[in-house]
């Protein structure tokens, strides 16, 4: 996605609209999303090496995604592959349908594409691969009253070639709306930069033509701040839509609006769009108010009752809660575990590749001088659980 910065997109974000009100069940699941799985999922993409659209390793990332959603429980009825050619390349979107209780045939797209070009394209887009993954592997057994497609596109560093497919061939055919969408949530680069100040997330607002839509997407992109505000500890500012899978859509005059970095990183297009240059925390956090948006757009339950509980869910005794610091890391890392009951625990530094360098037992207090200055892995295993974390050593 290439991004132009206007006035607007400095202002920061407005208090809460009257008309949003906060809902402890969107919370409880907004904290749901593990900083564990998204490194994982951020590390698993990269290793998929260059998915340049056509290529093998495109293919991979499609299966890759693919098993993914069915790990998570998603049946086969609901995942559907969208095959496209340009020229005489061939390639693949990958849908996920998750059906509405009150409005079946009503669709809210969350969407991002997954090829990269010159690299492996952690950051543009496995980032925002990684958190639609959490989002679905969250949501899928609470009730939302819209349905719900998760769309992975495929060619947009072509030139929006699978989204353009998708809108022209599925959602419309023969120019005619045969999809009906509520509106399209894009997340495109969002991974950041260790060491930046990555407190505050661009929202997308539709600000080109149609102008028909505008009003109605500008409304959609203040629910959107709004609910970042309201399920995790982001800041936002706004700058105007372009340039990455939803423009297709905007064309026809759906509604859109999408995530993306505030400080942008000049690693994407790039060999060293890599694991070690994006920040997983401010992913998390991304994640975080992803989920609280989708659940506001989708219309979740809000009964409690019905959350998911999984050792995965984040409270004040499980492990996804360990704070690893400082970050980055001249000689020492501490670790704070959550709670007070572990007293037994391992702590492991890796290389990306996943070569142990470290093992420690019992301690909270790291020596890591003797390590060169790059970016490691740092897990952390209690009680049956995991936790990992990105670590970077500066000299």
């Amino acid at each position: 996605m290439k991004k132009t910065i206007t006035i607007l997109s400095v202002l920061l974000a407005v208090s809460v609209s009257k008309a949003q009100s906060f809902i402890q069940a969107y919370q409880d699941r907004a904290n749901m999303v593990s900083q564990t799985n998204i490194t994982t999922n951020l590390q698993q993409f990269s290793n998929l090496g260059i998915k340049t659209t056509g290529s093998t390793n495109n293919a991979n990332a499609l299966t890759w995604i693919k098993n993914k959603y069915i790990s998570y429980g998603y049946s086969a009825s609901q995942i559907a592959e969208d095959p496209f050619t340009f020229g005489s390349t061939s390639s693949k979107n990958l849908v996920i349908t998750k059906t509405g209780t009150v409005y079946p045939n009503k669709y809210v797209i969350i969407c991002g594409h997954f090829d990269s070009i010159n690299g492996p394209g952690v950051n543009d887009n496995g980032s925002g691969t990684s958190i639609i993954l959490e989002a679905a592997r969250i949501l899928r057994n609470v009730p939302t009253e819209y349905s719900i497609k998760f769309i992975h596109f495929s060619g947009e560093e072509q030139g929006l070639r699978g989204s353009t497919h998708y809108v022209n061939n599925v959602a419309y055919q023969n120019g005619v709306r045969v999809l009906d969408i509520k509106l399209v949530f894009n997340l495109d680069q969002v991974g950041g930069v260790m060491g930046n100040n990555n407190n505050t997330v661009y929202c997308d607002q539709d600000q080109a033509g149609p102008t028909s839509n505008n009003a109605a997407a500008a409304a959609v992109t203040q629910q959107l701040r709004n609910c970042t505000a309201l399920y995790s500890p982001l800041q936002t500012a706004v700058d105007p839509a372009e340039d990455t899978d939803y423009i297709p859509f905007e064309r026809k005059g759906e509604i859109i609006t999408g995530f993306f970095e505030r400080i942008r990183s000049t690693y994407p297009h790039t060999s060293n769009d890599t694991f070690a240059n994006t920040d997983p925390v401010y992913i998390f956090k991304i994640g975080k108010a992803t989920v609280g948006a989708l659940q506001h757009f989708a219309v979740a339950t809000s009964a409690s009752s019905l959350v998911m509980k999984t050792k995965e869910t984040v409270s004040n005794d499980s492990l996804e809660a360990v704070s690893v610091y400082p970050n980055p890391s001249k000689d020492t890392v501490n670790i704070e575990l959550p709670g007070t009951h572990i007293k037994d625990f391992s702590f492991e530094i890796t290389e990306l590749s996943g070569k142990v360098l470290l093992r420690k037992n019992n301690e909270t207090k790291i020596n890591v001088s003797g390590l060169p200055e790059g970016a490691y892995i740092g897990v952390i295993k209690a009680d049956g659980q995991t936790a990992v974390r990105k670590i970077l050593i500066e000299r």
